[in-house]
């Protein structure tokens, strides 16, 4: 468990929950989800002397729940948000044993950037001087903005506090923020990927034989798809929440609820962005699915279409060659000296000549030569 103190220009750590609230600035709880439902009742003790309440049975349960979807919900003390997130990891439970940790990554079809992808949620409660969060094991977004948060602290006295949050909500939109935002660093790797598979299934030289690893990641992308919208309408949740927010002082005042809308408006915004990347990649990868077929359906009619036309040229030669080997006594030719040369000319002749027809028609001719 990591405990912060966050005032103007200033940000000490610790690792004990406080009995009382400092006289400036909020704190931050952050503890794992195995370690919150360890701990959870001295959390409610230090929320009830900080705060004055608690947390809901419900709202624990949530918490505490590693396959619930990002949604909104709140109460007349404070708000809490679950925000699934989008970022390079393994899952930290088992879906039968939502308190086990896994000795073993979670296995996935598709390519190894979709595997990679975690969507464990974070659970937010969001209090007027008090943030808890709840992290998946092992949760990188919480060592990286901890250690950017401990960073804007050390900056020189001139810019002291300038990137520091000024709230609890402040505080969860920019981890939010930085949550959207380590699914966006991960859009090079999926359309790399995307685009060579591609490649492949239009290249008319290479056999493509990866039919699994494209479903499975068209299924993957699918189910982004629907996480996004879940993050979307739970962000879009609190922002209409926030209309009917007071300017008090724990959130600095009017000029304070501006700034979380401003925050809150980034925040979704950036949230529609990957939605449109994803069904992006989605749409890239059923088209380049029917391009292949339309590729390959093509390449077939101009194999038969070649075939066809071989035929037709072989056919009268196999009919002059028919009438020369019937065992009639009296046919033309059959006795003279020359007859094999004038029927192994006239072959010659009927066969060029219908080449030459049928190359001017272009039957002999791929598509790609057009």
């Amino acid at each position: 468990m990591r405990v912060f103190h966050v005032q103007p220009g200033a940000v000490t750590e610790t690792h004990t929950l406080p009995l009382v609230l400092p006289p400036r600035g909020f704190v931050w709880v952050a503890c794992g989800r195995r370690e919150f439902e360890l701990e959870h009742g001295h959390v409610q003790a230090a929320l009830q002397v900080m705060c004055g309440t608690t947390l809901v049975d419900l709202h624990v349960s949530d918490l505490l729940n590693n396959q619930l979807p990002s949604h909104y919900d709140y109460t007349s003390q404070y708000d809490i948000l679950v925000f699934r997130r989008l970022a390079a990891g393994q899952s930290e439970t088992d879906m039968a044993q939502p308190g086990a940790v896994l000795t073993e990554p979670v296995r996935r079809g598709g390519p190894p950037v979709l595997r990679r992808i975690d969507t464990s949620p974070v659970g937010f409660a969001v209090f007027d001087r008090v943030l808890v969060t709840v992290h998946p094991a092992g949760c990188g977004v919480l060592d990286q903005y901890a250690a950017r948060l401990l960073a804007s602290a050390g900056l020189p006295s001139r810019n002291a506090g300038a990137g520091l949050p000024t709230s609890p909500a402040d505080q969860m939109l920019r981890i939010v923020n930085h949550m959207v935002d380590g699914y966006l660093d991960l859009r090079r790797e999926l359309t790399r990927q995307l685009d060579h598979w591609q490649a492949e299934l239009l290249s008319p030289r290479t056999r493509f034989t990866n039919w699994n690893s494209l479903l499975d990641a068209r299924i993957s992308l699918h189910q982004l798809d629907e996480i996004c919208e879940d993050q979307r309408s739970a962000i879009q949740d609190w922002t209409e929440a926030l209309e009917d927010w007071e300017p008090g002082e724990a959130i600095g005042g009017q000029r304070g609820l501006e700034l979380l809308k401003v925050r809150s408006r980034d925040v979704l915004e950036h949230i529609e962005r990957v939605v449109h990347h994803v069904r992006r990649l989605e749409q890239n990868a059923e088209t380049a699915v029917q391009m292949h077929f339309s590729a390959q359906s093509n390449r077939t009619n101009d194999i038969m279409r070649t075939l066809t036309a071989l035929t037709a040229v072989f056919l009268p030669l196999n009919l002059i060659a028919g009438i020369f080997g019937m065992n009639f006594e009296f046919i033309p030719f059959i006795h003279e000296r020359g007859g094999f040369w004038w029927a192994m000319g006239s072959m010659v002749f009927v066969a060029v000549g219908l080449s030459v027809y049928f190359w001017r028609k272009r039957y002999l001719r791929s598509s790609s030569g057009r």
